[in-house]
């Protein structure tokens, strides 16, 4: 393996992990775990008066630029890729202090988030409170008589964030009459009417769908009749 003939490249120091055993030119130190050339020669990082220096493995890209701006001494730990005939970087030297506020950064970093998504969920949980209420008063405008309990449910069914029901399409987040009127179908067909077992029995999706359509269609109209018997 040829190793690098300096220790410097683009003004940063470098590091090899070497893939063969080697041994310090200066202490005689070795089989050396990392290394730096000194005009072609292998020392070891005592030697090269990196030895107070800890190793970052690459990975975490934030806590490597941050843990390079907060250490005055750093460099680069590279290994040569046979595979690919070239020298790759496997991370950074960095000073035990520099890591430790680099990783206070980060971790600062990621209780900011966790609070701002924090923050976020409660938001979309009182849009989705909101807008669930709005859903339930229109269900009962259009259907007086549907009890308000069933209202709600139907509404809270229907309205799930990334469901994909008919709450959450456009027609449903504008509350259209017809949206409404398709969720609270579905709602009772689902629990009014023997759909369900229909489909389990084996009887195909829109044939169970005419089968039991007198019933929602009575179901439906109950609810109507019912608001105006009382208006």
């Amino acid at each position: 393996m040829v190793l690098p003939a300096t220790s410097h490249s683009s003004g940063r120091l470098v590091v090899v992990q070497p893939l063969k055993r080697k041994r310090c030119a200066g202490c005689r130190r070795g089989p050396l775990s990392l290394l730096m050339l000194e005009d072609g020669a292998p020392r070891c990082l005592h030697c090269a008066d990196l030895g107070h220096l800890v190793f970052l493995p690459r990975g975490d890209t934030a806590l490597t630029r941050r843990a390079r701006e907060e250490s005055t001494l750093s460099a680069v730990v590279v290994r040569f890729n046979r595979r690919k005939s070239r020298y790759e970087r496997q991370g950074v030297l960095v000073e035990e202090t520099a890591l430790a506020r680099a990783e206070a950064r980060c971790l600062a970093d990621a209780e900011a988030r966790r609070r701002r998504r924090a923050r976020d969920a409660r938001h979309r949980a009182a849009e989705d409170e909101r807008f669930a209420a709005a859903f339930t008063a229109e269900i009962l405008r259009l259907f007086p008589g549907c009890p308000a309990e069933r209202a709600r449910a139907i509404a809270a069914h229907a309205s799930v964030r990334g469901s994909g029901r008919v709450g959450r399409s456009a027609a449903g987040r504008a509350l259209t009459e017809s949206a409404v009127i398709s969720a609270v179908m579905a709602g009772v067909r689902h629990v009014d009417t023997s759909y369900d077992q229909l489909l389990m029995s084996g009887v195909p999706r829109y044939e169970a769908r005419r089968r039991i359509a007198p019933a929602v269609e009575a179901v439906l109209r109950g609810w109507q009749e019912a608001g105006e018997d009382t208006g």
